[in-house]
């Protein structure tokens, strides 16, 4: 992405304006590997012809076969460098379609496999077409960018030429014999300069989009390897949805066992002790019994807390906008809360949403150092969209293990993703987007 000064990752996706393409180091690679694959596409149809002819020939003695085995080995290598030259040229990434070769070291089963592959046959298809497509890549290259050059150029030509040049453009040739009466080509030149650039893009993205239908996977290919990296994603993040259920029960176990549950056994042993001095010293029982009361309430306090930190009661009779009012209201900085959901989602959405809220709103309390906040909260398609922004020093990053880490493991869990952008000095925007269906 950082090669590119016209934006655009690929001759694809670059911009139409002239400006915009003169400025990109992708547009001026392409027009190079115009002109030059001109000696590729040769050599591919020399070795084709002369190999599949020569291995043709002599499979009526056997010796044939072997050969026909190694040309299908070195196209299949020439099909590689292709999709290499076609991501360095033209940005356009070729993913490799072949059927994994099975396993051992028994080569005849290996070519069987790659003989019955139909991506081999596609690489031969192309190797083949590769000449033609050369040849006009390299003529039009050729021909515009020397009718640019000699017209933008055309009165240094002149300069350094004695008695003049002449030129022709397509049946119509004229004299020039000095700079100065050259100078009216030199709008000419930037004219063709445009249209050079046009087609220039025009052709490579032929040439990308040819590479990528015959070299590259097929429909049903490309969708099962998105069906099988969605499902590698959605494994990882039920992992470590696991894995944080897991944590998040062991601190409740531990919060259970350290607060609560330490004060109530206090409570339990100072009414004990208030009942064993009630006869006899009925002033120290009251005492006792004063102190087991704060000692309950303290724990009551501990409960809720620890209650609202697993689900929030407030966000399951009112909803988001509710709860995360609740939260702002909370909070050490001012919080402006916006939330515009047509429709509460489903509850584990409104539930990672909150945490998301709940989880930033601390970090911008410690770490942040920030004046104000704002909290938006808004359905875009089938997504729900968190974003938290607040004018503090930066610098936030999703640490393994971290708040932020854990919170991105949150959204993960539904097949959502979170975004931090922290820059250092701020703003920082916390994004994430949960899908209302899965």
């Amino acid at each position: 992405m950082g090669e590119m000064k016209g934006g655009g990752a690929s001759i694809l996706e670059l911009p139409w304006r002239p400006v915009a393409m003169a400025r990109s180091w992708l547009l001026w690679r392409s027009a190079v590997f115009q002109a030059a694959g001109f000696a590729l596409g040769l050599a591919w149809l020399i070795g084709l012809t002369v190999g599949m002819a020569v291995s043709s020939a002599l499979v009526i003695i056997w010796v044939g076969i072997p050969m026909l085995a190694a040309m299908m080995v070195l196209w299949r290598l020439a099909a590689m460098l292709e999709r290499t030259l076609a991501r360095l040229a033209f940005g356009v990434d070729v993913p490799t379609p072949y059927r994994p070769l099975p396993p051992g070291r028994n080569p005849l089963t290996k070519l069987k496999v790659m003989a019955g592959d139909p991506a081999t046959w596609k690489d031969l298809l192309f190797l083949v077409l590769r000449f033609p497509l050369s040849l006009v890549e390299f003529a039009a290259a050729v021909a515009m960018w020397t009718a640019t050059g000699t017209f933008l150029f055309l009165p240094l030509i002149t300069a350094v030429t004695p008695g003049g040049d002449e030129v022709s453009l397509g049946a119509v040739s004229f004299w020039v014999g000095n700079p100065i009466g050259a100078l009216p080509a030199v709008p000419v030149g930037l004219g063709l300069l445009v249209l050079s650039l046009y087609a220039t893009r025009v052709i490579a993205i032929g040439h990308a989009l040819l590479a990528r239908a015959l070299l590259g996977p097929s429909a049903s290919q490309a969708e099962n390897r998105e069906l099988r990296a969605r499902t590698e994603r959605l494994r990882a993040s039920r992992a470590r949805g696991v894995d944080a259920a897991e944590a998040e029960r062991r601190r409740i176990e531990r919060d259970l066992h350290d607060g609560a549950q330490q004060r109530l056994l206090a409570v339990a042993m100072d009414i004990g002790r208030a009942r064993a001095k009630l006869d006899d010293d009925p002033e120290g029982a009251r005492a006792l019994i004063e102190q087991a009361h704060a000692g309950t309430k303290e724990a009551i306090t501990e409960l809720r807390d620890l209650a609202r930190g697993i689900y929030p009661a407030i966000l399951t009779d009112r909803g988001l906008d509710a709860a995360i009012s609740g939260l702002a209201g909370r909070a050490r900085v001012p919080v402006e809360v916006s939330v515009d959901l047509p429709e509460r989602p489903p509850a584990a959405v409104e539930s990672i949403a909150y945490f998301i809220v709940a989880e930033c709103l601390t970090n911008i309390t410690k770490y942040a150092r920030a004046t104000r906040a704002t909290v938006r909260v808004a359905r875009e398609d089938s997504w729900v969209v968190v974003e938290v922004t607040d004018n503090g020093v930066g610098g936030a990053v999703a640490h393994p293990g971290g708040g932020l880490s854990g919170l991105a493991d949150r959204a993960a869990t539904i097949d959502g993703m979170l975004v931090v952008d922290s820059p250092p000095g701020g703003p920082t925007v916390i994004r994430a987007d949960l899908p209302c269906t899965w």
